[in-house]
């Protein structure tokens, strides 16, 4: 595609800069080493406000309140949800990014503190972040008239908050601003104490409701039904107000996270400012078109150079190595090529300390920093301002994630600028060549189990403590009666006269973690500084990034990791430079439990069962900054991890067997293949990150190679069960995807392995160097298959 006009990124204040910066952009897809980079440039036009009007004025102080920050009228999406919460009625609103949502919640809640004196809402955003920046936007808003001032009393409570402020909030507050975490383990557990605040709660609103799916989500969904069983039990009566990105299936999710009928608001009316988007393919190495350049290394100079052309930008990775590593990369060559400017730039990611994490927030709003490359922990709707460009890492595990973190430039509707540097693997090179996916494809649905037995077994614990659980309740489905009966069988609770109290004297929901399989976090001190603490890491990735000789990553610096604690859960570690950082090398094993179903498909059986997966961090390799040679191996000695979940397992047949054979392929290469593609396929169907998923080739529970695909959760979540009745749609995907590609033999973006598990800890520019399926081998697989009917029957000889 050609690209557009060179008025790029044009503003009214910054006209030459933009022309500068699309002649940067045309010149460096025109360089002969970069031949063939930039293969897709879409334009996205600029478009003009629509505005609606409220059927009843608001209060002439809200009223003012609003004008006094510079808001004359509404649009029609703000209207329309500020009506339909005037109705009574259970909302989600779904619109653009910075499109102004946080005003269809804040409206209405103001309308009725002004109006009743004693209502109280409560609003739950994903992280702690994400509330302090809403209140900060709450403040300024309510300050543009004294009476609302006057009336609104909010405050912030989570886990940083005092205990002196933890009882003022309590006790006399009317808006509060919380995460789910803090509701399901702070105040819930505790509603006595609430009570003043439950009787009148009239709101309850969640925020970026998109972020809520796979274990998250569904965790949520039953905290989400424990609240409405507690407020009902204090006479209250609330709405749902939710706020969500761009997904496929909003009523859907907003339903199963609330419980209700929801009415959707999606008729977006904010204005538009103008967007490029630049897909860029890191050029191939080799004459056999497998290798590429590094994507890392890709996407640096991309960050880099925007910051030298003047332009504030944002660089997301899809790991914290990668992050850590574009972070460093990026600092050398500013510093090599305008020294100074290195100073204006910063890493951001999980495991920084939260007041690291504000430090950084704040200067990249204030402009103190010209640029940051994070993890997807940026990529929520903190206010950082309004960014110029941002430079996208690898596709994000999502549609609706990419357009999440695209929309983090241009946020106050000027022109801005989107990158995506692609990975060699099989989403990213699937969308580097079909950019209409992307750019024509309404985005996923979200998945969420409410009535996952593992997870609802942990929140009935904690719904029992709370409050008797009543024969019959019906809030928490049908399966609620007989996990009642297996946690009485358990001591855990006791039911008595049909009511079923908790029994036990400790307290359930202190040990249920909403986000993750492991409740434990390793901390990391400073040996070098009297063990000051510089992070935090979950148990999992502890044992994947902390281990004794590990180099860990922070800040852009090398730390040795001297110690690892196992039972104190502390990791020891001292600043060291050196030229390399270590990546750990994992071993698995995969054993079937028990068969749920079986059904014929396409000339084979195919079972879905309980299975146990198990991993272990057996050795470590070190690998060179910026060449990526592999310069070391060292064995370790670690305990094994286990995951008790869900899967379904194909162990293909002899006909099958034979159809490859007798090309002469290698059968065992062609069903490698196949698990590579239907591993990052599925997660494209499912709506889930990749390493929701698991996929393995084991030949010891049937006695022949078996492929097995199942969810990296407890219990499962649903993720393998939708690839075993979607078989169909996964086979014809995965073939269409392997015949699209115009490698030779096999690469990473056909046949290749996708990252491996766990995801964010892996840099994904290494996994080129494991062995390609043969891709023949798979295509034949495939055809195979798919040349059966539905019914199994085989095709014509």
């Amino acid at each position: 595609m050609q690209p557009p006009p060179t008025r790029f990124l044009a503003g009214a204040a910054a006209v030459p800069a933009a022309d500068r910066l699309a002649a940067w952009i045309e010149a460096l897809a025109a360089r002969p080493e970069n031949r063939g980079a930039l293969c897709h440039w879409e334009r996205l036009p600029a478009r003009p406000p629509r505005h609606g009007e409220l059927s009843l004025p608001l209060p002439a102080a809200l009223a003012e309140a609003l004008t006094a920050r510079g808001i004359e009228r509404l649009y029609t999406h703000q209207v329309q949800a500020i009506e339909a919460l005037r109705g009574g009625l259970d909302t989600v609103v779904v619109t653009g990014t910075a499109s102004g949502k946080s005003l269809c919640y804040h409206v209405p809640v103001l309308e009725r503190l002004l109006a009743e004196r004693d209502a109280t809402a409560l609003y739950l955003f994903p992280t702690k972040a994400l509330a302090q920046d809403q209140l900060k936007g709450l403040t300024r808003l309510a300050s543009g008239h004294p009476d609302v001032l006057r009336v609104v009393q909010p405050g912030v409570y989570d886990g940083d908050t005092q205990a002196g402020t933890r009882r003022r909030l309590r006790d006399t507050a009317n808006l509060v601003l919380s995460n789910p975490d803090m509701l399901h383990q702070g105040i819930l557990p505790y509603h006595a104490r609430w009570g003043r605040f439950l009787r009148n709660l009239r709101f309850v609103v969640i925020d970026e409701m998109h972020a809520y799916r796979g274990i998250f989500g569904s965790n949520v969904a039953n905290v989400m039904r424990r609240l409405d069983r507690i407020a009902r039990h204090y006479g209250a009566e609330f709405r749902f107000v939710l706020c969500s990105a761009t997904i496929r299936n909003p009523r859907e999710l907003a339903a199963s996270l609330t419980g209700r009928e929801i009415r959707v608001v999606d008729d977006d009316g904010a204005p538009r400012g103008e967007k490029h988007f630049v897909f860029w393919n890191p050029p191939h190495t080799d004459a056999a078109r497998v290798e590429r350049r590094s994507s890392n290394g890709e996407g640096c100079m991309l960050f880099s150079g925007l910051l030298e052309q003047g332009v504030q930008a944002l660089a997301f990775t899809k790991s914290r190595v990668a992050a850590e590593l574009v972070y460093r990369y990026a600092r050398e060559r500013l510093a090599r090529l305008k020294p100074g400017s290195e100073e204006s730039i910063s890493p951001y990611r999980g495991g920084y300390l939260p007041e690291e994490r504000r430090r950084i927030e704040q200067a990249l709003f204030s402009g103190e920093l010209r640029g940051v490359v994070s993890t997807n922990a940026l990529e929520l709707g903190v206010d950082i301002g309004g960014l110029d460009a941002v430079v996208m890492i690898g596709a994000p595990p999502t549609l609706a994630s990419a357009w999440q973190q695209a929309g983090r430039a241009g946020r106050k509707g000027e022109p801005a600028a989107a990158f995506l540097v692609a990975y060699n693997e099989t989403v990213d090179q699937y969308l580097m060549r079909h950019p209409g996916y992307f750019f024509g494809r309404s985005p996923e649905a979200a998945v969420i189990d409410p009535h996952n037995t593992y997870i609802l077994a942990r929140q009935l614990a904690c719904a029992a403590y709370e409050l008797p659980l009543a024969t019959g309740e019906t809030a928490f489905g049908p399966q609620t009666g007989p996990i009642l009966e297996a946690l009485d069988e358990a001591g855990e609770v006791r039911t008595i006269d049909g009511r079923s109290y908790w029994a036990k004297t400790d307290f359930p929901a202190a040990s249920v973690n909403l986000r993750t399989i492991s409740d434990d976090t390793y901390t990391i001190c400073d040996r070098s500084r009297g063990n000051a603490v510089i992070g935090m890491v979950d148990a999992i990735s502890g044992l994947e990034l902390l281990y004794p000789e590990a180099i860990y990553l922070h800040g852009g610096e090398t730390w040795f990791v001297r110690d690892l604690d196992l039972e104190q859960k502390v990791a020891m570690v001292e600043p060291r430079e050196v030229d390399y950082y270590t990546q750990p090398v994992l071993d698995t094993n995969i054993r079937v439990r028990g068969e749920l179903q079986q059904r014929a498909w396409r000339g084979e059986s195919v079972s879905l069962g309980e299975v146990t997966y198990s991993w272990q961090t057996v050795a470590m390799k070190k690998i060179k900054f910026h060449s990526l040679d592999s310069i070391g191996y060292h064995p370790l000695a670690l305990p094994r991890l286990t995951l008790e979940t869900v899967g379904f397992w194909i162990a293909p047949g002899e006909p099958a067997w034979s159809a490859v054979a007798r090309r002469g392929l290698n059968p065992i290469e062609g069903l490698m293949g196949v698990r590579n593609l239907f591993m990052t396929l599925l997660s494209m169907l499912s709506m889930c990150d990749p390493a929701d998923l698991g996929g393995k080739i084991d030949s010891s529970n049937l006695g022949r190679p078996t492929l097995f695909m199942f969810d990296r959760y407890p219990g499962g979540l649903g993720f393998a069960e939708q690839g075993f009745a979607r078989l169909d749609e996964l086979a014809a995907a995965a073939l269409s995807q392997l015949e699209a590609c115009d490698c030779a033999t096999g690469c990473p973006s056909c046949v290749g392995l996708p990252t491996l598990w766990p995801a964010q800890q892996q840099d994904p520019d290494l996994q080129h160097g494991r062995g390609i399926p043969g891709k023949e081998a798979a295509r034949v697989l495939l055809r195979h298959w798919l040349d059966y009917d539905a019914d199994g029957a085989a095709p014509a000889s």
